[in-house]
């Protein structure tokens, strides 16, 4: 279900569109639109919403009716993170199109400086930043390897010592801008030119996975992927997926099997296929159990 999306006609602009996909963020939300209109950069927000039951929807669009530059969509159902952003890139006319997730928060110069990284590589057809978390450690998902069925088999095993694990913690960051084989989804600046050029993200994905599967098509294309390390940015992480954790697991590992199958099944034999599967299920079955019970405890209280 690789989308082939209909573009608007480019515009000559300076400005970045900024797409964020909202489910129950809660008061995350507003803390990342805030964040994105504080930018140098002139900046136009499309917020999609997936059908939000709390109230983070309110004080941005209270936001977009005092004039702010935003614009909400407003989905009948949580249609997923690949549906949702898509929808959005449909309408940028803008050369570049930053995909932010509700609970990732740029920090000073982030989105100048993702800018500046992409007008200095024309081959680069996306962008993304150093991450940390409230804890101040840095994500190893800003800059890492994109995973395999064999990855993943030597960890089912327990044999992780042979495997470079692509943590970015590993090594330390760069001092100029690197190619690299991913970044996280949770902050993408895109080149519009590269995505008409890829397609869209594939629907196929309800949630996790999408990202890998975009960054390897890139790859395939020929563009490049980057990480500037003096583009920072901070995320809570799992802020929109707390409420759901069965929900999530399930799409979680079902996108995993299905970037799997896509890039790898010809090229691995079948044995190992069934054996990362098997554990790819008992991974989600003691995910599921973990995230509810937690659930639950964090109810009772």
């Amino acid at each position: 279900m690789q989308s082939s999306l209909c573009f608007r006609i480019p515009a000559v602009s300076d400005a970045v569109h900024v797409i964020v996909v909202n489910y129950n963020a809660g008061a995350h939300l507003m803390r990342c639109v805030r964040a994105v209109l504080a930018s140098r950069v002139p900046v136009r927000i499309t917020l999609v919403d997936n059908a939000s039951t709390d109230d983070s929807l309110a004080p941005v669009e209270a936001l977009a009716a005092a004039g702010a530059p935003v614009r909400v969509l407003r989905n009948a159902g949580n249609l997923g993170f690949a549906k949702a952003v898509n929808r959005a890139l449909r309408e940028v006319v803008e050369p570049f199109a930053l995909i932010l997730n509700p609970d990732c928060f740029l920090e000073s110069g982030t989105l100048s400086r993702l800018v500046s990284a992409l007008d200095a590589h024309p081959r680069a057809g996306m962008a993304g930043c150093l991450i940390h978390g409230l804890d101040g450690q840095e994500e190893a998902a800003a800059r890492r390897s994109v995973p395999t069925p064999w990855a993943g088999f030597l960890r089912m095993a327990g044999l992780q010592r042979w495997l470079d694990t692509g943590d970015a913690r590993d090594r330390p960051p760069p001092s100029a801008p690197q190619s690299v084989e991913a970044i996280s989804g949770a902050c993408m600046l895109v080149r519009m030119a590269a995505v008409r050029d890829v397609g869209g993200l594939d629907e196929g994905y309800v949630l996790h996975c999408e990202d890998l599967d975009w960054f390897v098509r890139f790859r395939q294309q020929g563009w490049e992927i980057l990480f500037v390390p003096d583009a920072t940015a901070v995320h809570v992480k799992g802020a929109c997926s707390i409420s759901r954790p069965v929900w999530v697991a399930w799409h979680k590992h079902r996108g995993m099997l299905r970037f799997y199958r896509k890039f790898y099944a010809r090229r691995y034999p079948g044995a190992l296929f069934a054996a990362v599967a098997l554990g790819v299920g008992l991974r989600f079955l003691g995910e599921a159990v973990t995230g509810t019970l937690r659930r639950l405890r964090g109810a009772g209280r």
